[in-house]
């Protein structure tokens, strides 16, 4: 059968609008999906056993004692993601951004920085590259202390594990004090050094020891270290099938204080610990896989939990503690946010109530967690939200939309912080944006692309005004503090 030219021409043009309107899906959110899932899940990978503590190096660099501020963990001082220093930032920029105070190469990843006493500590990968070539047995995690002022590194430890790429290799932020750093690798790998030195104090394997399953795109919970007792204690949260949901480790010693029992072998996320206050009770917030967790912060009772909270094939933010006994939990993957609010039970004990549940397309947070800020919630919003994704979103505390960023203003996976009133925000391709903390509406102070590579997810850090941000392959230090603009 013979098509007539004018059924020709239409299937010519039926044919072009498939492959055009393909192609967009593929740039748009199918082709970051597909560019997330990587062909190595982490059950098929080879296991190494890591050669810990490692090796220790020094270098020529010096600690800016001098310069004042502490960004010493993931989501900063009080784990909230603001700033609540005094230090007054810059409320306008030249057109080729903040004066970069020092750049460095970081092997690919996500993982940010912590920063305390003029120093910077980022667990790194090295990937053994001499040259052109590539030595495997140079390939391994490393923990880098660096100097604030300059970039210099003061002194790294190194320990060889050979890993293939999983979407980038690292993703957690180092929690430190004046005496402890605690790093813990896409593998589970724990190390607590001294945070002056970097001499060992003591190193975990959790998958060897308490049986943690690394989730897929490998482990993102970031360490923390909380004063009890006068004394540093590391917090982690192994999961898996050996009875340890979450475990409290003395930094000096290396003592297990106290281990959460985990009959019902609930595994580990990208999320990290939060903190909360429950009638006077410190308490431990995590999100596993079989739902959220309250552990009592003094002996590691398990307090309540909310088995509802379950996403697939990951949790990432971490728990959103905010005044009033209230937890907002968001994720992807149209998970959506819920907020819960911890009430007395019958005979007095923690109870998870849910106070409001938002779709993916009121508030769904995929990677970045949310920060609660002066009677607001802000978050980015997910690629899944319809109209508003990938903008930034203000909530009130009741879970109303107040306002969003625009379709002009869409920041995608980047990371954001709160400091002098105002909110930091990266997007994927490495433009920084300072925008107006407001409950009326989104005012943008000023914007520049401050790194020149892609996906610049990883967390950023901000002490005394210097800000250390990164994308898969540079880290950088900007100065925004008011009066050092070039």
């Amino acid at each position: 059968m013979r098509l007539s030219p004018i059924a020709v021409l239409v299937t010519l043009l039926l044919a072009t609008a498939a492959v055009t309107a393909t192609w967009s899906w593929l740039r748009a959110g199918a082709g970051r999906a597909f560019a997330l899932r990587e062909p190595f899940p982490v059950e098929d990978l080879p296991r190494f056993r890591a050669e810990l503590p490692g090796v220790l190096t020094t270098g020529a660099g010096r600690a800016a004692e001098d310069l004042e501020g502490s960004w010493p963990c993931f989501r900063g001082p009080d784990w909230d993601g603001v700033s609540w220093g005094e230090v007054r930032l810059a409320e306008q920029w030249p057109a080729d951004g903040p004066r970069r105070l020092w750049q460095i190469d970081v092997g690919e990843g996500y993982a940010g920085a912590a920063i305390h006493r003029g120093r910077v500590y980022v667990l790194d990968y090295d990937e053994g590259r001499v040259g052109d070539e590539v030595v495997p047995e140079r390939r391994g995690d490393v923990l880098r202390c660096l100097s604030l002022r300059d970039g210099a590194e003061i002194w790294r430890r190194w320990y060889h594990l050979p890993m293939v790429r999983q979407h980038g290799i690292t993703r957690t932020v180092p929690a430190v004090t004046d005496r402890h750093v605690v790093s813990l690798g896409p593998m589970g790998h724990v190390l607590c050094l001294d945070a002056v030195t970097g001499d060992a104090k003591w190193s975990l394997d959790l998958v060897e020891e308490f049986g943690a399953v690394i989730p897929e795109w490998y482990a993102a919970q970031c360490p923390r270290i909380d004063d009890r007792d006068g004394q540093d204690v590391a917090i982690l949260a192994p999961g898996g099938d050996r009875d340890v949901l979450m475990l409290a480790v003395v930094c000096e010693t290396g003592e297990v204080r106290w281990r959460t029992p985990n009959p019902k072998s609930l595994q580990m996320t990208h999320s990290s610990i939060a903190w909360m206050d429950w009638h006077g009770e410190d308490t431990y917030v995590y999100c596993t896989t079989g739902g959220v967790v309250g552990v009592a912060a003094d002996d590691g009772r398990l307090l309540w939990e909310f088995p509802e909270w379950v996403i697939s094939p990951a949790v990432v933010p971490t728990p959103v503690v905010m005044p009033g006994n209230r937890i907002l939990l968001s994720g992807g993957y149209k998970a959506g946010s819920v907020l819960l609010e911890l009430r007395d039970g019958e005979r007095g004990e923690p109870t998870p109530a849910v106070v409001a549940r938002l779709d993916v397309r009121t508030f769904g947070a995929e990677q970045q967690t949310p920060i609660a800020y002066e009677n607001c919630i802000y978050g980015v919003l997910t690629k899944d939200a319809g109209p508003l994704r990938e903008q930034l979103t203000c909530l009130s505390v009741a879970g109303a939309v107040l306002w969003s960023s625009g379709p002009e203003r869409r920041f995608e996976l980047g990371p954001f912080l709160v400091a002098d009133g105002k909110l930091l925000l990266m997007d994927d391709n490495g433009v920084l944006t300072m925008a107006r903390h407001s409950t009326t509406g989104y005012e943008e102070l000023a914007s520049a692309r401050v790194l020149d590579g892609h996906e610049s997810w990883g967390p950023m850090a901000l002490a005394g005004g210097l800000l250390v941000a990164r994308d898969l392959h540079t880290m950088v230090c900007l100065d925004l503090r008011e009066g050092a603009l070039k």
